[in-house]
């Protein structure tokens, strides 16, 4: 009685191997790192030697330069050394490469090779940037609405009804017509086309007018769509920026959590991830004097906008867009070769190559303008209180003359360095559908991190040592073995975690800690239900086997019933609460599986199958 068959051993054997070697690498820990990838293409063979070099151009030595796969990782020996080394590389290697501040694992290469690498620590542990981004959604609304501007007014030429203008008001397009009948047959044709919008009759004074907004349900997929795609563009923007292990994920209905570990600097960070950069190419309309008149008088071309040129000064531009930001597929920094003037390279999709190559092969020798766009917002002070107020800036950049047909490819001059080194960023990231707005920033240092990694560890050794020192001192020698049980139980989450490259924050070791007084619990109700047997007469083997047998529903049951309460947790829970509820749920599962078949295997080996007195329990 009380025998364990070989598998049943070999699995336990298992396991605790599997635990042991997962959880090794976080004995060695980490070491900062630099890490170096190219932006576009496959890494260069001489990259390593490129990277060596340049450090030693510095005089910082690295501990250690290896390959792996697409990225160059140059190990340091401390973060401010690591710090230095990311502003050589930045600068030496040019914008053709990524360098971005990361941690290697400082296990032997015989347990990273099997897939062992240490716990990531989250941002409360490692310190680092935590913003909290709101989407206006009704810009998003609006934007969505105020493209399809364009859409109409071309749909009605190409069906030869006749209007006397379309408006966008920021809340309604408004079409407005001669006639009601005119009227009448544009809402025909319309609906049919547009079966996102609604369409209303209402009275424009002495023209009828035919005012033109979202349906709810599309407004409902346009929010949904521009918190999608803003989440996406800020993800992009922060791999550009070089960020190891950030974190971009959607908080509720409208708001976006990012995390940017190991970052200090939240004003170079701010900057690029609110902002909302983007550009349209236009035809130039009129000739300067035409310009200058409209400036004056208020009176704009219908088939014209009035802009303002960066270096000051009105200009007109034709309406219809030719392409927008959304096309541009690539672009990059850098230098004209006979000016020397700083630039920015674009290349476009296939669709914005064809239409930049129809309109400027029927148009060489006009003008052509880039118009930059920026969504900003502003804290200023009203009465008091401090009053977010948002504004659009629009300013063309750039004229020039069409002296070739464009195609896919082409410059953007007008620029400082640092202006053409952001905008080649931003496009290459995306525009964000939706401007954003940070409501919550929190900057967590280093040391604060340190301190909270020591006090989170602290509180597992001391609730760890308790634990073990009672339950000894109570149950004895089934004590001890119950103790092992939890040592093994600590180090297959810790394992399980590593495994899984899961991130570990405050939460995380609190759900750790958790789990340490649950692990005993079910010993608990496993040696007490022995107890019971042998105070009712029972032989010592019929005992240990009804305590476990009879023990396994209840613990079951209570670990069951908490299990569903941390998938709850982590359903619809966020951010620290989900990294609680992961802890805790991991921990469940091998609590229960060193609880009861673990310290099975333990007691079978040490009594199973002998001829008993009494046993210390």
């Amino acid at each position: 009685m009380n025998r364990y068959p070989l598998w049943k051993n070999a699995l336990v054997a298992l396991v605790v191997v599997f635990g042991v070697l997962y959880a090794l690498p976080n004995v060695f820990g980490q070491d900062p790192a630099v890490q170096v990838s190219v932006r576009d293409g496959s890494l260069p063979t001489d990259s390593v030697e490129r990277v060596r070099s340049a450090l030693s151009a510095a005089d910082l030595q690295p501990v250690e330069v290896r390959r792996s796969e697409q990225t160059v990782l140059a190990r340091m020996s401390s973060d401010d050394a690591q710090r230095s080394a990311r502003e050589v590389l930045t600068e030496q290697l040019g914008d053709d490469y990524v360098v971005a501040l990361n941690l290697a694992p400082a296990a032997p290469q015989w347990l990273q090779g099997i897939g062992g690498k240490p716990l990531n620590l989250g941002l409360d542990l490692r310190g680092g940037v935590h913003f909290l981004l709101d989407v206006d959604m009704e810009a998003a609304i609006q934007n969505a609405l105020e493209q399809q501007v364009g859409g109409i007014r071309g749909y009605l030429r190409g069906e030869e009804i006749r209007y006397r203008g379309v408006t966008f008001d920021g809340e309604r397009i408004e079409i407005r017509f001669a006639d009601a009948e005119q009227r009448a047959q544009a809402l025909n044709v319309l609906e049919g086309q547009y079966r996102d919008l609604e369409f209303e009759n209402v009275d424009g004074g002495s023209l009828p007018v035919l005012s033109v907004t979202m349906s709810e349900s599309a407004q409902v997929e346009e929010r949904e769509a521009a918190l999608d795609q803003n989440i996406t563009t800020l993800r992009n923007r922060v791999n550009e920026l070089g960020i190891a292990e950030p974190l971009v994920q959607q908080q509720g209905e409208r708001r976006i959590v990012v995390q940017l570990p190991g970052v200090q600097d939240t004003t170079r960070a701010k900057e690029i991830l609110g902002a909302t950069a983007t550009l349209e190419f236009r035809l130039v309309h009129g000739e300067p004097g035409d310009w200058r008149q409209a400036a004056n008088s208020g009176d704009v071309p219908f088939d014209a906008r009035l802009f303002e040129r960066r270096e000051g000064g009105p200009i007109l531009l034709e309406r219809d867009v030719i392409i927008t930001g959304d096309q541009i597929v690539d672009a990059a920094s850098s230098f004209d070769s006979s000016s020397g003037s700083p630039i920015t390279r674009v290349s476009l999709d296939g669709s914005g190559a064809d239409r930049m190559q129809n309109v400027t092969s029927e148009h060489v020798g006009d003008q052509m303008a880039v118009v930059f766009i920026e969504n900003r917002v502003e804290t200023v002070m009203r009465d008091g209180e401090e009053v977010r107020e948002r504004s659009e800036v629009e300013e063309v950049i750039n004229v020039a003359v069409i002296r070739d047909v464009l195609s896919h490819s082409f410059q953007i001059e007008g620029l400082s360095s640092e202006e053409a080194r952001d905008l080649a960023l931003l496009l290459r990231a995306g525009a964000l559908s939706a401007p954003i707005e940070i409501v919550e920033e929190r900057t967590i240092g280093p040391s604060l991190g340190q301190d909270n990694i020591e006090q989170g560890f602290l509180s597992v050794v001391v609730g760890l040592a308790l634990v073990l020192v009672f339950v000894a001192l109570y149950y004895r020698t089934f004590g001890l073995i119950a103790n092992l049980a939890l040592v093994v139980n600590l180090t297959l989450v810790i394992a399980v975690l590593s495994a899984l490259q899961a991130t570990l924050t405050l939460p995380g070791i609190a759900g750790i800690v958790l789990t340490v007084g649950m692990a005993v619990d079910a010993n608990v109700l496993i040696f007490e239900r022995i107890r019971e047997e042998l105070r009712a007469g029972n032989s010592i083997q019929a005992g240990i086997h009804s305590g476990y047998d009879r023990a396994i529903g209840t613990i079951a049951d209570a670990n069951v019933t908490t299990l569903i309460a941390a998938i709850v947790l982590f359903s619809f829970g966020t951010g620290p609460i989900k990294g609680f509820a992961v802890t805790l749920s991991i921990g469940i599962i091998t609590s229960m599986f060193t609880a009861i078949m673990g310290t099975r295997a333990v007691v079978n080996a040490v009594y199973g199958g002998r001829r008993l007195k009494e046993i210390k329990i």
